[in-house]
């Protein structure tokens, strides 16, 4: 039987994702570190916490993160495997506060020039 917290994915930062987690207060880290443990300790998981974006490139997901009233949202790439279940390395590209529709496509417009800028060797 397996261990509940053995990882079974492992999760790479960018430092986009960096710099938004290390200005969050103490209570919406410990909500992100929850939710980053369920991604790499969880084989199949909830939409609650990740969604496929449907009109984004192969193995582009969303993470979220509700704290109160405050939806955070993390653009993310499954990088060995289209499905995310399947994948074994996920990379944080991106984290922001869902605000509006308009700032959430422009998020996800960065998170996938953030993902270029990775492919060709680029630091982000």
């Amino acid at each position: 039987m397996k261990n509940q917290n053995e990882k079974i994915r492992n999760i790479i930062h960018t430092n986009e994702f960096d710099k938004y987690y290390n200005a969050l207060d103490e209570r919406t880290a410990e909500k992100y570190d929850d939710v980053i443990l369920y991604l790499e300790t969880i084989y199949v998981l909830s939409q609650k916490f990740v969604k496929k974006l449907e009109d984004s490139e192969t193995g582009i997901y969303e993470m979220r993160v509700s704290v109160g009233t405050n939806e955070h949202r993390t653009i993310l790439f499954a990088s060995d495997h289209e499905n995310i279940i399947q994948a074994k390395n996920i990379v944080l590209l991106n984290s922001f506060l869902k605000k509006d529709n308009k700032e959430y496509r422009k998020q996800i417009r960065k998170a996938i020039n953030i993902l270029d800028n990775l492919k060709y060797g680029t630091d982000t």
